[in-house]
């Protein structure tokens, strides 16, 4: 990884404007300092790949991120590497990392960088970026990737599924997330099948018509962000909603809103859509 010419400057992150907040206890992971970023770190992604976090006590946001990832490593068999960089303890860091807002993650495989993600996100979504960074620095013959454990009552909602059964898939899903409400494959595979079971009557060009003609029917607008999905068209679904949520209020705002989160789940949260996305939702609510 080459670092930026500025590396040096300081990094102005004051923006942030947050007191801070008491740490309940040590930090997780590997203080990242300018002596040890090279020396350390980046020696250290050659051989398994190191998931960094800047974080700052400023932030509640970043401060439990910290933690999610480090509950994470603490189970991942140290299959991977939690480096943290304390923005206010080290500028410099951050500032050759070009940190705009935190918390921000990014991978290190073989020295090389790999943006992931520029807020907080539910541990679930957490733990399936971070499998995607285990199969990517596999690739790369660092480490191994991740075993994929089919559970019996995944297997059972597959077969429903695969059945055209999307009641009896759900209630798999449901019955999994019961047992482990953790898993992050069923609440992925939960939120895609309760998409099919509100699509399966749906054409997408009578509900596309249906919410245009129609603006102030969270209904419609739902029906029509749904569809936008089904057929891929991720940033429509998203646009329909958080337009709904910048002209309306009440219950109805707050329906739309909670929908949109809902469809955030459908998407890797790495996907530079769900991301803008978020951002609009914020400006929007806010």
């Amino acid at each position: 990884m080459t670092l930026p010419p500025n590396f040096a400057r300081a990094v102005d992150l004051s923006s942030l404007g947050k007191p801070k907040v008491e740490n309940s206890g040590p930090m997780v992971g590997i203080e990242v300092t300018p002596a040890n970023l090279t020396t350390e770190i980046l020696v250290a992604s050659r051989t398994k790949p190191v998931i960094l976090i800047c974080w700052s006590q400023r932030s509640p946001e970043s401060v439990e991120m910290v933690s999610t990832l480090g509950k994470i490593e603490s189970e991942s068999g140290g299959a991977w590497i939690l480096a943290r960089v304390d923005i206010d303890a080290q500028p410099q860091v951050a500032q050759a990392l070009q940190v705009q807002s935190i918390p921000f993650a990014v991978a290190l495989i073989k020295e090389q960088m790999v943006p992931l993600f520029e807020q907080n996100y539910p541990e679930a979504q957490v733990r399936l970026v971070i499998d995607k960074v285990l199969a990517l620095a596999a690739e790369q013959g660092i480490g191994d990737a991740p075993v994929e454990k089919i559970e019996p009552e995944e297997d059972e909602a597959l077969a429903a599924l695969e059945a055209g059964d999307f009641i009896s898939a759900e209630a798999a899903y449901k019955k999994l997330l019961n047992r482990k409400p953790s898993d992050p494959f069923a609440k992925l595979g939960l939120a895609q099948t309760q998409l099919l079971i509100r699509t399966e009557k749906l054409d997408p060009l009578v509900a596309k018509d249906a919410a245009d003609k129609d603006l102030d029917s969270i209904e419609k607008a739902i029906n029509a962000a749904d569809m936008s999905v089904v057929t891929g068209d991720i940033e429509s679904a998203f646009n329909r909603l958080l337009d709904f949520i910048r002209s309306h209020a009440g219950d109805e705002k707050t329906k739309a809103k909670d929908h949109l989160v809902i469809l955030f789940a459908l998407v890797d949260p790495a996907d530079p859509r769900v991301i803008a996305a978020r951002n609009a939702l914020a400006n929007a609510l806010y």
